[in-house]
C-alpha cells in the first residue's frame, strides 16, 4: 500500500463520495476511482459500498480507515518533526483563500512580502474554510485565510479582516424595504436566504444562521455541499424578488441593474477572516508572510 492510496481512500470515506473527494484531492473522479479499486484488488477485499446518498465503508473498509488515519497521522507528524531541523524557505508558500475576500487584505500583504522576500513565491488557491483546515493538516497548504478561528493548539491564528455585511435584493424590493439606516434584518423574514453549504464553514454558518433566526428569518435547509456561493448565484437568486443574500458593500461590484446592495440597520452581521498556520511551523518565509498581514481595528 502507498500513502497516496491510503489518502485517497480516507478522502472518499470522509467526503462520502468520489465527486467531493476528487475536488478535495484535486484529481479526476476516474483517477480516484482507479486508485481505490487498485487498493481493493491489492488487499483482496471490498472497501466501499454505494448507497443512495453516496458511498460508505464496508466492515473491512471501516477497519482500514482506522489504520489508514493512524499511518497518515504518523507520516505527517514525521514531516513536521523533521521540518523543525530546517527553517529555510522552500521557495513556494501555498496559501488558501476564501471567496469574497476583503479587497484590502491580500494585495497589501503580498506587496509587502514580495518587497522583503524577492525569491519566495506565494501560490494562492480558492478553498472553503473546512477544506483549508484539512489541507493544512495534510501538508497541502502552508497558510490559510479562513472564516472561523481555530480552537485548540494545532493552529495559530491572527484576525486580518472584519466586514459588516449588507444585503443584496432585487432593485424593486430594495425600494420598498430601504429605511433611513438601511434594511432592518427583521424585514427579511418572508424571503429565502441564499446561503452557503454548512460543510464549508460550520462555525461561521452556525453563528450566521443563529443571528438570522433571532430576527425571525427562516433560513431553510443548508445549500448543497457542491454549491459555491459565487456572485452570479447570488445575483440570479435575488433578482426574482423572493430571496436575499448577504454581502460586503464593495465585494461584488459591479452589480447588475436589477440588483441593489443596502446596509443592514444596526450592523448586526460581522464577517471575520483569520490568517491561520500550523503552530509547529518553523519556516521563516511563512513567518514573514504572516507578519505582512495587517490586523484590523477591532470594533
Amino acid at each position: 500500500m502507498e500513502l497516496r492510496e491510503l489518502s485517497a481512500f480516507v478522502a472518499v470515506v470522509e467526503e462520502s463520495g468520489m465527486s467531493a473527494a476528487s475536488r478535495r484531492l484535486r484529481v479526476s473522479q476516474s483517477a480516484l476511482s482507479q486508485t481505490v479499486s487498485a487498493l481493493e484488488r491489492e488487499l483482496g477485499v471490498t472497501l466501499l459500498e454505494r448507497t443512495s446518498t453516496g458511498v460508505r465503508p464496508t466492515k473491512a473498509g471501516t477497519t482500514l480507515l482506522v489504520e489508514a488515519r493512524a499511518v497518515l497521522a504518523r507520516y505527517h507528524q514525521a514531516v513536521r518533526t523533521m521540518s523543525s531541523y530546517s527553517t529555510e524557505s522552500s521557495g513556494v508558500i501555498r496559501l488558501g483563500i476564501p471567496l469574497e475576500l476583503a479587497p484590502d487584505v491580500l494585495p497589501p500583504a503580498l506587496a509587502k512580502f514580495a518587497a522583503e522576500s524577492a525569491h519566495a513565491r506565494v501560490v494562492p488557491q480558492h478553498l472553503s474554510t473546512a477544506a483549508q483546515f484539512i489541507a493544512l493538516r495534510n501538508d497541502q497548504l502552508d497558510v490559510g485565510l479562513v472564516r472561523e478561528r481555530p480552537s485548540g493548539s494545532e493552529f495559530d491564528a491572527m484576525l486580518v479582516a472584519q466586514e459588516f455585511l449588507g444585503v443584496l435584493l432585487s432593485a424593486k424590493l430594495a425600494v420598498r424595504l430601504a429605511g433611513a439606516d438601511g434594511v432592518q434584518l427583521d424585514e427579511l423574514g418572508g424571503l429565502h436566504w441564499v446561503g452557503f453549504p454548512r460543510s464549508s464553514s460550520p462555525a461561521w454558518y452556525d453563528e450566521l444562521s443563529g443571528i438570522l433566526r433571532s430576527h425571525g428569518v427562516d433560513i431553510g435547509p443548508p445549500a448543497p455541499d457542491d454549491q459555491e456561493l459565487i456572485a452570479a448565484v447570488k445575483f440570479a437568486a435575488v433578482s426574482s424578488g423572493q430571496a436575499f443574500a448577504l454581502a460586503p458593500e464593495n465585494g461584488l461590484q459591479p452589480l447588475p441593474d436589477n440588483v441593489t446592495w443596502l446596509p443592514l440597520a444596526g450592523k448586526p452581521v460581522v464577517r471575520r477572516t483569520w490568517v491561520v498556520w500550523p503552530a509547529e511551523s518553523r519556516r521563516r518565509d511563512v513567518a514573514r508572510l504572516i507578519a505582512s498581514f495587517q490586523a484590523p481595528e477591532v470594533t
